[in-house]
């Protein structure tokens, strides 16, 4: 079991190796309504590294997400425990990742376009991911937690309708979950095969974006090839962007 994962797991078969593609048959993520430990521990360098933030980019907005503390996994189904905190939180952890400190967990949907392109969108220098490309998505919050749960759904269907103008819902395919891990960080994804062309989509983000007064990102793209150097991903995108050109050949 990988280091990044074994001080936060308990009673689980086995998690598969970091940035490994894997089938996810469940996700039941409970929200504790305590504070988180790394919260308590951490709360003066959160403060402190929140001035640093907020002063390099006076745009950000320290709202309430969700930090998972505990997770496990047996025969693909994941479950665990989570907090909720607030958003600086999140940027101090990302940046050193203590051991056994927290994980965060969230869904990414693979939007793919009938021409065989997966629409990806570029985040606005103002955001907390200045210039990273992946498939809109966004932090688990509490306007995700449904009946003491979090839901992954509903939570990648809200991201994609506040950012693309897009709606899940009208995808006329789509996969079942799958995960990869990468140092204390977990992505759930899942396949939205849509009617519409990658042009076609492409052009409705765009005026999404034109009417909105905030907007979070700058542009969409129709990604056509799994090369890592193409654009500035995170790092969960390559292998996801593999497995899912691979699936679709």
């Amino acid at each position: 079991m990988p280091d990044s994962l074994s001080a936060l797991t308990s009673n689980i078969s086995e998690w598969p190796d970091e940035d490994l593609v894997f089938p996810v048959s469940r996700i039941d993520v409970h929200v504790v309504d305590t504070p988180h430990p790394y919260y308590l521990s951490h709360k003066a360098k959160i403060a402190a590294n929140w001035e640093e933030e907020v002063a390099a980019n006076p745009a950000l907005y320290d709202g309430r997400m969700l930090l998972v503390r505990a997770l496990r996994i047996r025969d693909g189904a994941i479950s665990g425990e989570c907090h909720a905190v607030p958003f600086s939180a999140l940027l101090l952890w990302r940046k050193t990742r203590p051991a056994g400190s927290a994980i965060h967990l969230f869904g990414l949907p693979v939007i793919v376009s009938s021409d065989g392109a997966v629409i990806a969108i570029r985040m606005g220098q103002h955001t907390a991911n200045p210039g990273r490309v992946y498939c809109a998505a966004g932090s688990l919050d509490p306007e995700d937690i449904r009946d003491g749960y979090c839901d992954l759904d509903g939570n990648m269907a809200r991201e994609v309708l506040e950012e693309t103008g897009l709606s899940l819902p009208d995808a006329m395919n789509v996969s079942g979950y799958y995960g990869l891990h990468d140092q204390g960080i977990i992505t759930v994804f899942r396949i939205y095969q849509f009617a519409a062309t990658a042009a076609e989509l492409i052009e409705r983000i765009a005026a999404h974006i034109a009417a909105d007064p905030e907007p979070e990102i700058d542009t969409a793209l129709a990604i056509r090839t799994a090369d890592p150097g193409q654009y500035h991903y995170p790092p969960f995108m390559p292998p996801i962007l593999e497995w899912v050109f691979n699936t679709m050949r």
